[in-house]
Order: C-alpha cells, then structure tokens, then sequence
C-alpha cells in the first residue's frame, strides 16, 4: 500500500559547509537553511516520514570525516528521536546504503529532497530518485552551492551552477518546486 504522505529527505546539512564559507568559499541562497527548517516543521506536524543523510568522508584531508567538525549537523537541522539517518560515502544517497531498501519498505512513492550542494550529493541523489521511480520533488530555495571553477579555467557563480542544476533536474528526473508550495500541499491533503 503507498504510503500516503512524501517523505523528506535532507542531504548533508553538515557543519563542513559553514566551514567553507567562514574560509571564503561564496554561496548562494543564504535562507535555504531556514527553508529547510521550515520543511521540517511540516513534516513534522503532519507526521510525514523524514529521512536524515550524512555525508561521511573517506579521504584522509575530507572535512567531512568523523573526527573533524565539520561532520556534525547543524543543529536546526538534527534528527528528532525515531527520524533515520543514512551515512553515505559517496555523492548519492542511494549507493552503498538501506536507503531505497527504507523507502520501499514504508510504501513510500513520492520524496522532497533539500540539502547541500545542488551540483553535488542533492543532484545525485535527485537523479537516482528520478531513475528508480519516485516521483520526485527538488526544493529549489532549501538548497545551495558554492562557486566554481570549470575545467576551462572560467569562473562559474553559485546562483548559475544553481540555475543550472535545476534545469536539467526539472521534467526528466524531478519537479522543481518551493518550501511553500511543498508545505502548502499538506493543507491541500
């Protein structure tokens, strides 16, 4: 039986990227945290499922190793008592790990994906979502990227490495929806 309400699921809200940026690294949508806490408001006042994903390095300077502190979560962002959590060690959240496994077991069909970064671990694990057949959410204001550096040597802003990682998310492998509108569904239900 499907399960009648979305699940969230929160990609890396990890004290790494703070990291980052408090080293200089430039990002884009200052609020996407508070979106995110916003989305998990709503979830969880609707008793809707929510899944927690962790980044775990594996390389010896990663800050996202489990003795550095950019491990941690943010602490808006930390699972509440009997909300899983996932560690993953590489950009998908469904490789090497129970997630889908999770997921299917629930009868869950639809997830709302959020976290960090658009390009990276979210795009990924949007794109596998998308390909196992879930219908698939990607909040765009409850994520976020840094700038890059193409291969070209051009200089890429977070804001279009964004944009651009939701136009080609958005119709093939997932909705590219807001906080709003996703917590707005639930008084539609």
């Amino acid at each position: 039986m499907p399960h009648p309400l979305p699940a969230l699921i929160v990609v890396d809200v990890q004290r790494a990227f703070d990291e980052w940026e408090a080293a200089g690294k430039r990002r884009n949508n200052p609020d996407a945290v508070a979106r995110i806490v916003d989305l998990l408001a709503a979830f969880r006042a609707n008793g809707a499922p929510i899944f927690h994903i962790r980044h775990e390095g594996t390389k010896p300077n990663s800050s996202f190793l489990p003795s550095r502190s950019g491990y941690a979560v943010k602490d808006e962002a930390r699972e509440q008592d009997g909300e899983p959590v996932t560690v993953k060690r590489v950009n998908s959240a469904f490789i090497g790990t129970d997630l889908e496994a999770r997921l299917r077991a629930s009868g869950i069909t639809t997830l709302v994906i959020c976290g960090a970064t658009t390009n990276h671990c979210v795009e990924t694990t949007t794109r596998m979502a998308g390909n196992l057949g879930f219908d698939t959410r990607l909040v765009r204001d409850a994520t976020w990227t840094f700038d890059r550096i193409g291969p070209d040597g051009d200089a890429h802003s977070a804001e279009e490495v964004h944009a651009m990682t939701l136009s080609n998310l958005d119709g093939e492998f997932a909705r590219i929806v807001t906080a709003g509108e996703v917590i707005a569904s639930f008084a539609a239900k």
